[in-house]
């Protein structure tokens, strides 16, 4: 099996706790009108598909690497990154969290219609060829990814966090 179905194993395990979170944000208790006049108790915050990227990283990590997300930029292969599908458009929240055995110990919920916006403005401000972000290679070489310290997003970007 390989490394990417390991890790996709692992991280899947969380998504009962993540579905928890997320639906504590994106889906809200409707106001007393709407009950009595629309037959409606729950609201979700979008009428269509919302599209919610999960990463999870490992507890060890949480300490070192908190108040950070990563997006894989390129693979070994060549096959379609993250950062590739964030900028066409896919997605439309990111939920980004540490885990450990006890389950989801940090996480964050993220605009990513705010990201790509920012993105797309330091992409124009920065020199060429310097994308945004802080690039890194993960420990087996097989992909590289940008780190994104949250201080330099807009506050917006943050739709909730732990």
């Amino acid at each position: 099996m390989s490394g990417w179905q390991d890790d996709k194993r692992w991280s899947d395990q969380f998504i009962p706790q993540i579905r928890e979170v997320v639906a504590r944000h994106l889906i809200l208790e409707a106001p007393l009108e709407e009950d009595q006049q629309h037959n409606t108790d729950l609201i979700v915050l979008r009428s269509s598909a919302v599209r919610i990227a999960c990463r999870i990283r490992r507890a060890q990590y949480v300490d070192r690497y908190g108040d950070e997300f990563t997006i894989r930029t390129r693979r070994l292969y060549g096959t379609k990154t993250e950062l590739a599908k964030i900028l066409e458009g896919w997605g439309d929240a990111l939920f980004y969290g540490f885990a450990g055995d006890t389950g989801i110990c940090r996480w964050l919920l993220g605009d990513l219609t705010v990201f790509r916006r920012w993105y797309g403005e330091e992409v124009r401000r920065l020199p060429a060829g310097c994308p945004p972000g802080l690039e890194q290679t993960n420990g087996d070489h097989s992909s590289q990814f940008m780190a994104f310290p949250i201080r330099w997003l807009p506050p917006k970007f943050i739709i909730a966090r732990s």
